[in-house]
């Protein structure tokens, strides 16, 4: 694996990735000279193992980067924002790698960078970002295929970055991916063969999305978080700021690491500015009838409603 290393630029985030292990679900940078942003090698990170070897350090924050151990992966080192290092154990696949590198690799990655990153779905709604949050479960990634459906575009499955400029909140697209599970294909009545199952993950699926795909950076205008109930329909409630701060910090990417990487006062600052100007909603979503279309039905109707009042 080391012996015959060959390196790719793709984009992601609004970053140049050049990369050591392939990264198939990113598209290729869009234009030669492009400027690389972001270095993924593969390198010894021996020195960090007394360290990362107990359950309960494997997470560490040291002056070369942020150091991290999956059991029977690799370990990992973010570093400013620029580069990502894997030492993988032997015979791990680089599958396998993959899903750290733009899991939870790239969740620090764009911390560290001054992005801050939302756990969920972003969809592309008017020429306006929204994203859709919730619990493990919840159903964003089964809402965000609905929109899909609908005719409208994904900008984020997973990972949403979001970054401030000039006072805008914006939304970077990540890649032209979803994960589903069987049981939302099943709902849409498609198939999963020829779909790639996920390396931990053998009834979800990595489904390609196509030219539903937003690949422009483009405000974010609200937030909507997916909660479950037992009613056999669905609804949406307006929140209050408070809530809206809530909801925020609760759906952050991997926001257990935030205080190891010594960045809580810039979480919090951005999480407040955002709390304080988007608008953001609860849908309750049955668990006893497929209510996806409805809910893409209803978010259309409200967001085009608190756009023509001015909201």
């Amino acid at each position: 694996m080391m012996n015959t290393i060959q390196q790719t630029v793709y984009e992601a985030f609004g970053l140049a990735i050049q990369s050591e292990i392939p990264l198939p679900e990113l598209p290729p940078v869009s234009h030669a000279g492009k400027n690389v942003d972001v270095t993924v090698r593969l390198a010894s990170l021996s020195r960090w193992d007394a360290i990362v070897s107990s359950r309960d350090t494997n997470f560490s924050n040291q002056t070369e980067g942020f150091v991290f151990r999956m059991p029977d992966t690799a370990t990992f080192c973010v570093q400013n924002g620029s580069t990502i290092t894997i030492d993988p154990l032997p015979g791990v696949s680089t599958e396998k790698l993959r899903l750290f590198v733009l899991g939870t690799c790239m969740g620090v990655l764009l911390m560290q960078r001054g992005l801050f990153p939302l756990h969920g779905s972003a969809l592309s709604i008017d020429g306006r970002a929204y994203a859709f949050v919730g619990q493990s479960g919840a159903g964003k990634s089964t809402l965000a295929a609905s929109f899909l459906q609908s005719g409208y575009s994904l900008i984020s499955d997973d990972v949403i970055a979001i970054s401030y400029e000039n006072g805008v909140p914006l939304v970077y697209p990540a890649y032209p991916q979803q994960k589903l599970w069987q049981e939302s294909l099943d709902h849409f009545g498609q198939s999963s063969s020829g779909y790639s199952a996920l390396h931990d993950e053998y009834d979800k699926f990595a489904i390609p999305v196509g030219d539903r795909f937003h690949n422009e950076p483009i405000p974010l205008a609200g937030v909507f978080e997916l909660v479950k109930t037992e009613e056999p329909y669905a609804s949406i409630h307006k929140l209050e700021r408070l809530e809206r701060l809530h909801i925020l910090l609760a759906h952050t990417y991997r926001s257990a690491i935030i205080p190891r990487l010594d960045l809580k006062e810039q979480h919090f600052s951005m999480v407040a500015a955002l709390a304080g100007e988007l608008e953001a909603y609860q849908i309750h979503r049955s668990t006893t009838a497929f209510t996806a279309p409805d809910i893409v039905e209803r978010v259309v109707q409200l967001v085009r409603s608190e756009h023509e009042n001015g909201a």
